[in-house]
């Protein structure tokens, strides 16, 4: 009966382990004082607790709420009880709504579930607040898009002014490619040699550059960079980098253009053909 009582127990927990906790979107821009709800779906046999978490680059994970899948009442922790912070739950949702969005909402956002000693995390939802004025600390700016051949190099750059803010900032470059979840691909911290402070108006501009080389096309993506500073964590728009590839006729994929003209020989005719082939160039996205 007890080897029953483990297995079961241990069916549940496998269970739990593989069901799915998915987040709807991986990465979400939103305007300052905008709202935002980021879904979390499950499937769930066990009598679990569902979580969110927020974490800001360079910071542990910060839980924001907890319930019981049998319980309806909703805890919010911290400073984060408040008006602001919503709990969307049942029949398989836990979706969190944030409205008046501001800076300091930037992070990644992970839906978690527990059940005995166990936690399971979806992927995450990285949240983008976009902004302007004076109560903004920092700006990040990146160049729109860059386009590159395979085997080629680029240098992205993002250009960090931190305004009046003296303390020191991290910054992280992020890949996205639209089919997963945004990775981690590099970080910088501490001073910088392409700093500049301007004492008339008392700004800080740093450039900040990643260099790539032997690209192929599973570079290909939107690249962010992001930097934390004073608190607050700001992300670029993202440079598109496009990869062209020349497709060759062994690929098949040549357009070949066949054109029959009549060669007279003596009193007798025949038909030469000339081939010629037209190569396109496809951009990589």
């Amino acid at each position: 009966l007890q080897n029953s009582k483990q297995s079961k127990v241990g069916a549940q927990m496998t269970n739990l382990q593989f069901a799915s906790l998915k987040q709807d979107r991986m990465f979400v821009s939103v305007k300052t004082g905008g709202n935002v709800t980021l879904q979390c779906f499950y499937q769930s046999d066990v009598a679990a607790r569902f979580y969110w978490y927020k974490q800001t680059l360079g910071q542990k994970p910060r839980i924001i709420s907890s319930y019981y899948k049998y319980d309806k009442t909703v805890t919010f922790h911290n400073e984060l009880n408040n008006p602001r912070f919503m709990l969307e739950t049942g029949n398989g949702e836990n979706h969190l709504a944030i409205t008046d969005l501001s800076i300091s909402d930037s992070g990644t956002y992970y839906c978690a579930s527990s059940y005995l000693y166990m936690f399971d995390f979806a992927e995450g939802t990285v949240v983008s607040v976009q902004g302007s004025g004076l109560n903004i600390p920092a700006q990040v700016h990146q160049s729109a898009s860059e386009s590159i051949q395979p085997g080629g190099s680029v240098t992205l750059d993002c250009t960090v002014h931190t305004g009046t803010c003296d303390g020191e900032h991290r910054v992280y470059w992020f890949k996205y490619s639209g089919q997963a979840h945004p990775g981690l691909i590099y970080t910088h911290g501490g001073s910088n040699d392409q700093c500049e402070r301007k004492p008339e108006t008392q700004t800080h501009s740093c450039v900040y550059n990643l260099r790539m080389n032997s690209l192929n096309v599973s570079d290909a993506g939107t690249y962010y960079c992001a930097v934390a500073s004073c608190g607050h964590m700001l992300f670029g728009n993202g440079t598109r980098l496009d990869l062209e590839v020349l497709i060759n006729s062994d690929a098949c994929s040549c357009i070949k253009q066949n054109i029959s003209t009549k060669v007279k020989t003596g009193s007798r005719s025949r038909k030469q053909r000339d081939a010629t082939e037209e190569c396109v160039y496809s951009r990589v996205k």
